[in-house]
């Protein structure tokens, strides 16, 4: 039996959404949290889906994904303005 990609479909929205969302925020002074928002969802997504059970893959996709973007944003940021203000 073949499975579907229909699992991955919460995080193709997700990120859709989260891209439309801060598209209508400035980014001046932010570029480190840009980037680290892309890289940390990214790698939670794919911790998430590998860390899930068979039948998680989805979800655990989507939490991990969350989590590591809010934490990669925060990082990124953080080291952002510490490069700026050194």
């Amino acid at each position: 039996m073949k499975k579907s990609n229909t699992s991955f479909f919460p995080v193709i929205v997700a990120v859709l959404a989260i891209g439309l969302l801060s598209g209508c925020e400035t980014t001046r002074g932010h570029e480190g949290a840009i980037i680290g928002t892309g890289a940390g969802a990214a790698g939670g997504a794919l911790i998430g889906s590998a860390a899930a059970g068979s039948g998680n893959r989805g979800t655990g996709a989507l939490i991990g994904g969350v989590i590591g973007g809010v934490a990669g944003g925060v990082a990124g940021d953080q080291l952002h303005d510490k490069k700026k203000n050194d």
